[in-house]
């Protein structure tokens, strides 16, 4: 089979289509058929051996996919045929992929594969986040941030499908018209979204605020909060790590969660399949439709990963290995 590898760590234009052995699966695991891969900030970082997960080059791209099975153990609950969504870390770029068994959803037969391949990551993230970490109840207001991106947009879905009020920082018009298209309520720009937030709250601030981006807007984010509201620490795709002040905190009894998703379902694996049943019935009713920017075949995977450098992608990049 094809397989787009990471034979050096030289970023995504490295990344080479390469004819390789399919793999074959193993106790406790399924045999996929990929449709299509999503792709993510991790996946770039991969590319660069910057990620906090270091696998030995030679190595299949690709962290979460939609397919159809073609082999699954007898107690799995699947059987081949079945269409599926999946998420392996690494090994989804490619024509075939194992998955654990606990690492493989059902996939309503309404969704197509393109957009099956968006959810493991962001959406499943944005569930736990929202509902585990964040307590989001309806009514309230959420501030999101990079909100144009793939946590942003799963972000905007599923906090207004749970009654909550959303206002999304971004930093062009073109992503403001976006957001608007994907059912942000509001919308402020990066450069002065404080004093835009007590605006359209009248002073009050926002109950939660989502921030996979970090940097120098941090601490506005912690000003722009409500009297117990929170911040979920999601990500760093600005790059800089921020320190918070924890006097602040102190200030109107404010919150600062971390949001480690991968660290939570490695505790306890079956705790994806249970995130999952949570997502499932916004699947279902078609709230949920992650937006697709591109769709690359396999042969084009570098250029699909090097859209995520400038961080210029409105929705989510979608590889398809059978095109």
């Amino acid at each position: 089979m094809y397989a787009a590898t990471v034979t050096r760590t030289d970023g995504p234009a490295a990344l080479e289509v390469i004819d390789t052995p399919a793999p074959k699966a193993g106790d406790g695991q399924i045999l996929i058929d990929v449709k299509a891969a999503g792709v993510n900030f991790p996946d770039l970082l991969l590319t660069k051996n910057m990620y906090q997960y270091k696998p030995e080059p030679p190595f299949t791209l690709g962290g979460e996919l939609a397919g159809v099975v073609r082999e699954a153990p007898a107690d799995s609950r699947f059987s081949p045929g079945d269409r599926v969504a999946a998420s392996t870390t690494t090994g989804a770029f490619a024509e075939q992929v194992v998955a654990p068994v606990t690492n493989v959803f059902p996939l309503p037969d309404a969704m197509s594969f393109a957009a099956g391949a968006c959810l493991p990551m962001n959406y499943l993230t944005m569930t736990f986040a929202l509902l585990k970490r964040g307590q989001l109840q309806q009514g309230e207001t959420v501030l999101v941030h990079g909100a144009a991106g793939g946590i942003g947009t799963a972000t905007i879905q599923l906090a207004s499908a749970m009654g909550a009020h959303v206002v999304s920082v971004v930093s062009t018009e073109d992503k403001a018209r976006f957001v608007s298209s994907v059912g942000s309520h509001d919308v402020a720009g990066a450069d002065g979204f404080k004093d835009a937030v007590a605006e359209l709250t009248d002073g009050r601030g926002v109950d939660l605020v989502v921030d996979p981006v970090g940097g120098d807007r941090f601490t506005d984010s912690l000003r722009s909060l409500a009297p117990l509201g929170r911040l979920l620490v999601i990500g760093f795709t600005a790059g800089d790590i921020p320190t918070v002040k924890v006097n602040r905190l102190l200030l109107n009894n404010i919150d600062v969660r971390g949001v480690a998703w991968g660290a939570y379902v490695m505790a306890d694996p079956a705790r994806l399949r249970a995130e999952w049943d949570v997502l499932l019935p916004y699947l279902e009713s078609g709230v949920v439709d992650p937006p697709i920017a591109a769709t690359y075949p396999l042969s084009r995977a570098g250029e699909a990963v090097a859209q995520l450098e400038d961080r210029a992608v409105l929705g989510k990049v979608v590889v398809d290995p059978t095109a």
